[in-house]
């Protein structure tokens, strides 16, 4: 009978140490809804993004990605983001699909503009650049040196 009670307890910590820790990584990687507004972009490209990816603004995180839907006309990727309310959106800004580094990972950027009138909540920026496929860039760069380097066929 005690060792039944002694394993109930060790289970009981177990279950609240797990809680804790869900509590705590929730908070900390701003995977909490900000309570915020939503902007949207239109984007040919947007390889390396998913919901809940960063929105940086001069590199700060000021928001998350919300929801990624294609347009069936078109095919554009609306990207709709998540940002925090006290972050205001001039409304020529511009927004673009970047990495951290060569192998880093990607992220939403904003590029704010110089108008003085702001995005309303559930605005559209519509200065959207996508992301570049860099395996095809350097592919390119590759075959391009290839051709380059190879000498010319003598003529007769």
């Amino acid at each position: 009978m005690h060792n039944d009670t002694v394993e109930t307890l060790i289970g009981a910590a177990v279950i609240l140490i797990a809680v804790v820790f869900v509590v705590f990584t929730y908070r900390t990687t701003g995977s909490a809804n900000m309570g915020g507004y939503e902007l949207t972009a239109k984007m040919p490209r947007v390889d390396g993004i998913a919901v809940g990816t960063d929105v940086k603004l001069a590199g700060v995180k000021v928001g998350t990605v919300k929801a990624l839907t294609l347009d069936p006309k078109d095919y554009r990727v609306a990207v709709h983001m998540d940002l925090q309310p006290s972050v205001k959106i001039p409304d020529d800004s511009s927004v673009m699909v970047t990495s951290a580094g060569l192998l880093g990972s990607s992220y939403v950027s904003i590029q704010p503009g110089g108008s003085d009138a702001m995005l309303p909540p559930n605005g559209e920026i519509k200065n959207a650049q996508g992301a570049i496929d860099m395996m095809g860039l350097l592919n390119k760069f590759v075959n391009s040196s290839d051709s380059k380097s190879a000498p010319a066929p003598a003529t007769p």
